[in-house]
Order: structure tokens, then sequence, then C-alpha cells
């Protein structure tokens, strides 16, 4: 009994407890059975003694309760008889438009929420430029730049409808400038190229970021020496976990994580593989070497795109390395040895000399010229603030200089080669389609298909710049797209050795057609001049039976026969063992000297036998 006990003293208080949340919820079966069982306890309490007095209030408010309960155990009596009346009173369709008024009520409802999201971001107040050089000065709140960058994008992307009328889209620009830079920590001028390459602001805060972050360990593997299949077995026996980079490469791994590092395992001493990242295999494969041809990698250091040619070569032909720093030059000596490279050169000269040593001496070039980097920021962050506009100028004009030195360099009548690569790790316009665009106007060459999958067409149109149509056909890469250092790539084919334009080129091509249409119209003037003078000459003759008129010939006739003018008198009647000549030797009868009788005299007699025997025949 003493367990009927505890049941009533803690019945009661759960039933004061949960009045109202039973009125709030409809009741299912399984909650209702306990609270008939608490109703029974709490007429075992009525009938108790002892302390009934206080058991007695509190069962009067579970009295004042019960009618709610009632109600709810109604319901559930109406859904357990019949689900589907009950289903049938609750009347879901009040509204006459039925589902396409509800549907139109939540659009409006939807758009009233966006207009009111306009409303509130159109109060956005743009500061001053004056007024952002003021925070910068003292520590800026990222928190607050990040929200008002965030502001400007979406004000310049629906300008019309989100502008201040008193502020230019200029200042708005300016401000989202400033603020990037106090975010990322550009300078100005590098800032502005960036907004230019990227004017949508979502994809300008995509590449900034991924400049920030650096990109992932990949190595290649030497197939001098090792297969990729084994080399891959291999590291990761190792303790590094490591899959094929890409699809469109056939040496490259990506390297995940490792427990030993990447470059002082066994297998990177050996020479099995070249720690460089993927954009560096792109001019490679655009370069395509064939086994036996004469390769130059005119800027090499540190060896990593060299060892990449000596490999598609096979270690035939010859693959000349050069870079202008002495230092440098160790570096690709130890890494072409450490890879088992036999066929290079190394040197240490400048780009500029190769066309002055070896005018028109390879079949293939690889130009990695030198650039400002921003294609690999995250390597070096100091290229944020040390680029300017002098020093991409500077970049510039030493990039003209090594093209065209390369391309002078470059053999147009390779059998398979004539082909140059110009590649750079910068996304600026200045330093790859520029380039470019100026070999083309001073030399004979035209672009040709990279043959790369991937890549983004270069520029045609730029701002103020318009390019070659055939600028569409080089390739650039951004980290942000394709999760590699920034990179640009265009293939070149010459087309000529002569060292000038492709118009001047055309032009002489033009002058000298004119000049062989002009020699031939001459020719044939003085051929119909000649025909006409003999015409007239044969109809003033006159046949003798006992001696034939003299006749005349001409200057032409003369020279062939080396008759002087004093014999102008001779016999038109050809005789036995004479042959006619063409017309240009004035259709004159020929009388052969035998090869016997000439051979038994000097050459000088033979020439006045023949002479004799000419005048003789005449």
């Amino acid at each position: 009994m003493a367990i009927v006990k505890k049941k009533k003293v803690s019945t009661p208080a759960k039933a004061v407890e949960e009045p109202k949340k039973a009125v709030k919820r409809p009741v299912s079966e399984s909650d209702a059975s306990p609270k008939k069982k608490k109703k029974v306890v709490v007429k075992k309490a009525q009938n108790g003694d002892g302390p009934a007095k206080k058991k007695v209030k509190k069962t009067k408010k579970v009295q004042e309760e019960e009618p709610v309960e009632e109600e709810v155990e109604k319901l559930q009596l109406i859904d357990d008889d019949d689900e589907e009346e009950g289903l049938d009173a609750l009347n879901f369709t009040q509204h006459d438009g039925s589902d396409d008024d509800l549907r139109d009520d939540y659009s409006d409802d939807g758009e009233e929420e966006l207009q009111l999201n306009i409303a509130n971001q159109a109060t956005f107040e743009l500061p001053s430029v004056e007024e952002i050089e003021n925070e910068m000065k003292s520590v800026p709140n990222l928190e607050i730049i990040k929200q008002r960058i965030a502001d400007v994008i979406q004000v310049l992307g629906d300008f019309k409808n989100r502008r201040d009328p008193a502020k230019s889209r200029t200042q708005y620009v300016e401000v989202l400038k400033k603020d990037l830079c106090s975010q990322y920590g550009y300078n100005d001028y590098l800032m502005g190229k960036f907004m230019d390459l990227f004017p949508n602001g979502a994809e300008l805060l995509e590449f900034l970021e991924a400049n920030d972050n650096p990109r992932p360990v990949t190595i290649r593997a030497n197939s001098l020496k090792v297969k990729r299949r084994d080399l891959a077995r291999n590291l990761i026996n190792r303790g590094m976990n490591v899959d094929p980079a890409a699809d469109w490469t056939k040496v490259g791994l990506v390297v995940y994580d490792s427990q030993v590092p990447v470059g002082a395992t066994p297998e990177y001493l050996a020479g099995h593989y070249m720690i460089q990242g993927l954009n560096s295999l792109l001019p490679v494969m655009a370069l395509a070497p064939q086994p036996g041809d004469r390769v130059l990698d005119m800027c090499s250091a540190p060896g990593g795109k060299t060892s990449h040619i000596a490999a598609l070569m096979k270690n035939s032909g010859t693959l000349f390395a050069n870079d202008a720093s002495f230092d440098r030059c160790r570096a690709i000596i130890g890494n072409l040895h450490r890879l088992g490279v036999n066929n290079a050169v190394v040197c240490n000269l400048g780009g500029e000399e190769f066309a002055k040593i070896r005018p028109n001496g390879f079949d293939r070039i690889l130009l990695d010229a030198p650039c400002s980097g921003t294609g690999v920021i995250w390597k070096d962050q100091s290229v944020k603030t040390s680029k300017d506009s002098q020093d991409v100028q500077r970049r510039h004009t030493v990039q003209r200089q090594l093209i065209l030195s390369a391309l002078d360099s470059l053999d147009a009548n390779s059998p398979n080669g004539g082909y140059l690569v110009y590649s750079t790790c910068s996304v600026l316009v200045e330093e790859n389609e520029a380039v470019v665009n100026f070999l083309l106007e001073r030399r004979h060459c035209e672009l040709v298909p990279t043959g790369l999958s991937i890549g983004v067409d270069g520029y045609t149109r730029f701002r103020d710049y318009r390019f070659h149509p055939s600028l569409s056909m080089t390739k650039r890469y951004y980290p942000h797209v394709h999760n590699i250092d920034g990179f640009y790539v265009a293939k070149i084919k010459k087309l000529s050795n002569a060292k000038m334009s492709t118009q001047a080129v055309m032009e002489k091509e033009k002058e000298k057609a004119q000049q062989k249409s002009q020699k031939k119209k001459e020719k044939a003037a003085e051929e119909e001049a000649e025909d006409s003078d003999e015409e007239n000459s044969d109809s003033g003759e006159e046949e003798v039976v006992n001696g034939a008129a003299p006749k005349k010939l001409t200057k032409k006739q003369k020279k062939a026969g080396n008759v002087s003018d004093d014999d102008e008198d001779v016999e038109t009647a050809p005789k036995e063992g004479c042959r006619k000549t063409s017309r240009r030797q004035g259709r004159r009868w020929i009388q052969y000297v035998p090869k016997r009788a000439a051979a038994r005299t000097g050459a000088k007699s033979v020439k006045n036998r023949r002479k004799k025997m000419l005048a003789k025949v005449q």
C-alpha cells in the first residue's frame, strides 16, 4: 500500500502543472490513458483518511479543468471513430481562389519583403574618400570595411535603382578600391588593374581570396626513370597521400598530406620526380618537342621545364638550357644531373644574344619570360605593394626584346619545327596579349592553337587595347577558376626568316610578282616584234633560179650564229645533216659537228672549226 500512497502524492502535482499544455495541442491516445489513471487516483485520495483536506483542495483545481480534458477526449473520439469525417469537417478551402490565392498572397508578401530590403539597402550612405583615408590612418575596423565592400558591390550591381543621386559611379568605385586595398593589402595601381580585369565584384573577391590561399603541392613524375603509377605506389608506401593531379596531364601528382618531407625522400634524391606547379606543365605541353629537335629554353631556371622537355624528347636531340643568372644556372645543373638528363647544354647568356650567335638555329623555343608575378602572389606577398606602373613597363620592355630575339633564333624552314611558346606567370594584359601583339606587328609569324584542353581564351579587346583577332587562341589561367597559379600561354609559328612584319613581307612579295609579270610582258613584246620583222623580210624576198636572193639577218640571229655585219648574205636552203633551231635562235639551219672530231682537237680549234662550218652552211 505504500506504493499506492506514493502515487497519490505524485499524481496531483503533475495534474496541476500540466493543465495549459493540454489545451494548446490535441492529445493523442498515448497521452490520454495516463490522465484517466490520474482521475482514479484522485478519487481514491478523496475516499482516504488523514490528509484529505489538502488533497481535496488540489482535486478542486483538477475538477475545474476537467471540462477541457473532456473536450479533448471528444475530439479524439471523433478522430478514432471516423477520421474522414473529421477531416471533412475541417474546411481548408475557405478562400474563393483556393491555391492560387494563397500563392498570390505569398508572392505579394515576398515582393513586399524584397522591396523593404531594397529600401533598407538604398539607405546606405556612401562615405567620402577623405573619410576613408582618415579611417585608414587609425586602426581600421575590418568588419565595417567588409560590410561596406558588400554594400558597394550590391549598389554597383543595380546602380540605377540603388544609387544615391548625389553620388556618381566613379565615387563608388573609388570607395570600393580604398576598402579593398585596406582589406587585402594591395596598392592602388595593382588593385585598379585587378578591378579592370574582373568587373564583376563577386569574381573579384574570389580572385583576391584565392591569391591569399596556397595552392596544393604538386609533383611531376620523371618519365626518364619511372612511371607515374609506380611512383604513386612507392610514395603511398612512404606515408604520402597522393592522387593524379588532373585529367589533362599524365605525369602530374597532387600531394594532400605527407608524413615525410616531400623534398627529402629517397625517390626525390634518385630523380624520380620534380616538385613543380601544374601551371609549369602547360607551356611544355604546348611546345610539344619531338625527338631529335634542336630546342632552346631561354629562361630555364631552376630546370623543371627543361627536364620535362628532355623527357618528352627521350634524351635525344640537343637541348639548350639558358639563364642570365649564374647562381640560378647552378640549380639547373644540379636538377638535370639528378633527373638523368643527358642531352642538355647549360648556357649563361642574355636572351638577346641568341639572335646574334645562332640566328635561325633552333627548331623550337620556350620563352618563360620574367614578369611581375601577379599570378603567384601567394608565394610572395611583397608583390602586393612593390609593383607599380614603372616596374610593369620595365618588364614589358624586356619581354618585347626577348620575344623578338627568340623568334629571330627560330628556323622557319625546319621540317617539323619553327614554333615559339611564350608564357608568363602574370595575369596583366600589358605583359601577355600586348607583347604577343607587338611580335605579330614586327615579324612574319602567326598564332596557332596551343593544343591545351583547359584555359580561358585570351583578350582581343580590353579597354583601350585592340589586338589581333587570332589572340583568342591564347590561353589564360586563374587561381580561383582552375585552382592553379595565374598563367598565360601563347604558341607562335614562324612563317619566314625575314626580319620584317607580315605586311612588309606581303608587300615585298607583291612587288616581286609585279616585276616578274612585267618581265614576261617585255619578253612577249620582243618576240612579237621579231616575228613581225621576219614576216616583213620573208614577204620582200624574191626567189631566183640561178642564185638565191640575199637575205639580211636580224641582230638576234647574228648573235646566235656569231655572224659579222659584213657576212649578211647567206643561203636560206637547208643542207643534209642539219637541224632547225628554236625561234629564239632565229630559225637558222645549223649543222652538227661530230663529237669524236671535236674530242680530237682542243677547245679553241673546235670553236674555230664550228665557226667555219657554220659560215659555209650559211
